[in-house]
């Protein structure tokens, strides 16, 4: 009886293996990291009021006025700095840093200045979904 016990054990543990190892099937997204990363916070509309706004202080952004508040100009530079955790030594924002969840494969993307840079896709996408959003 015990033998089976711990071979079922042992089954569990490797079947949690193989999963873990097993490759992603599914399709990550600008939309999909924003509503796994930044919905609780942000809301689904991107209006800051989220779940997890409520009590905030400060509370989160309206990232649907980003550029609006920038004379009209979405500044993808600064918004995927942010996202990745890069504020230029301000520790103001209570703002989780993403960089690591959305390092991998790079492409080459140039956010208007000219220069290609190596840039992590997923930061590329979740950048453009919320440069989406914008009203």
């Amino acid at each position: 009886m015990k033998a089976v016990y711990l071979a079922g054990i042992g089954a569990v543990a490797m079947a949690g293996l193989i999963a873990a190892c097993a490759p992603e099937t599914q399709v990550t997204t600008g939309r999909s990291d924003y509503m796994n990363l930044c919905v609780d916070c942000h809301g689904p509309t991107g209006k800051g009021d989220g779940p997890a706004a409520a009590g905030m202080e400060p509370r989160p952004t309206d990232i649907t006025r980003v550029a609006r508040n920038n004379d009209g100009v979405f500044p993808k530079n600064r918004v995927m700095s942010h996202i990745y955790g890069y504020t230029m030594g301000r520790s103001e924002s209570p703002m989780p840093q993403f960089g690591d969840l959305l390092e991998g494969r790079t492409v080459l993307y140039d956010t208007g200045d000219g220069i290609e840079t190596p840039t992590p896709w997923r930061l590329v996408a979740l950048m453009e979904y919320v440069e989406g959003m914008q009203e």
